[in-house]
């Protein structure tokens, strides 16, 4: 019997949540994987509104193709995130994801509430505590630790539910984020640290993280797994990077260039400096920390994502 050829149009939820799901099934099953029987239909099968026909839907298996373990991988996709899940036939689930077009699914790259900051008081803090003018610990444009101020969230809300990467490194140091956040990793331990999308994170690469003793050290990554949670916070510093739980991250996100992305926000950096030195707060830059269960997606930031899909190649944006 010919191999069913799977078309690689997925929409981009679609393709997070099942990312999401092969890395749960691996950690859940060990040497099992799993597999999609059919994604976007190119044979006519389905009846015309099926979401096979937008990408939005995949026919799911184990690579054992062991029945006995349906149950559990339709609990495990609902824990991915797919917003349906049922047993369509006896031979597989069907999954499926709203609109990318959704508001509720537009969460950029986040922190859960609970993943904490340095300040430069001494302390550290959860995103959720987190204020703006709050001076945490970050990694300056020489590469060494510093502390610098943040002046946005580019998102902030409590109830949001998304996936989350959870990726533990040798030194202790675990990092949770969403696999279109910008994470510092290297493929060894004297190689240079590039930000690259978390979901490109595997065992045995390296994070570079916040020793005890405070100096910055390459970390071998242990474990990549995967969960969903509520609550989404994006924080944004003058330098563009912050260490989140001693793991040093990049603000960004969506675009596989902290170069780009830095710069296409060197505006409003000028405008926070401004802004600081008359003691004035703009509407649009700040927004009040009793606010924060709303999502905060400032004006300037839904901007540039969107005038940055006509001109930013298409190589640099997430989309797998």
């Amino acid at each position: 019997m010919p191999r069913h050829r799977i078309h690689v149009t997925l929409s981009n939820r679609c393709k997070d949540k099942l990312n999401t799901l092969a890395i749960t099934v691996m950690n859940h099953w060990p040497g099992v994987k799993l597999r999609v029987t059919e994604a976007w239909d190119e044979s006519g099968q389905h009846t015309k509104d099926s979401l096979h026909y937008e990408g939005r839907s995949v026919d799911i298996t184990t690579s054992d193709r062991d029945r006995s373990k349906y149950g559990m991988l339709a609990r495990l996709a609902v824990e991915a995130g797919f917003d349906w899940v049922y047993y369509e036939s006896r031979g597989h689930i069907h999954c499926s994801v709203k609109s990318d077009s959704s508001i509720a699914v537009k969460t950029g790259g986040c922190f859960p509430g609970d993943s904490q900051v340095r300040l430069e008081s001494g302390r550290t803090t959860t995103m959720y505590r987190l204020s703006l003018s709050d001076r945490v610990l970050t990694v300056d444009a020489a590469g060494r630790f510093a502390y610098s101020p943040v002046f946005m969230f580019l998102h902030r809300d409590a109830d949001l539910v998304t996936s989350f990467y959870i990726v533990e490194t040798a030194a202790g140091r675990t990092i949770t984020l969403t696999p279109d956040h910008l994470v510092h990793a290297a493929d060894s331990p004297d190689g240079a640290a590039q930000p690259t999308f978390a979901r490109n994170v595997r065992e045995g690469r390296y994070l570079h993280v916040r020793a005890d003793n405070g100096t910055r050290v390459a970390s071998r990554v242990t474990r990549v797994t995967s969960r969903t949670r509520a609550g989404v916070f994006a924080p944004l510093t003058k330098d563009g990077t912050i260490v989140v739980d001693d793991v040093i991250a990049s603000c960004y996100a969506v675009i596989d260039s902290q170069t780009v992305a830095h710069a296409v926000f060197a505006p409003l950096r000028l405008l926070y400096d401004v802004a600081s030195a008359l003691s004035w707060q703009p509407a649009d830059v700040v927004a009040a920390d009793d606010d924060i269960r709303r999502s905060d997606i400032g004006w300037y930031s839904s901007f540039l994502y969107t005038l940055g899909s006509h001109v930013v190649p298409a190589h640099l944006w997430f989309s797998s």
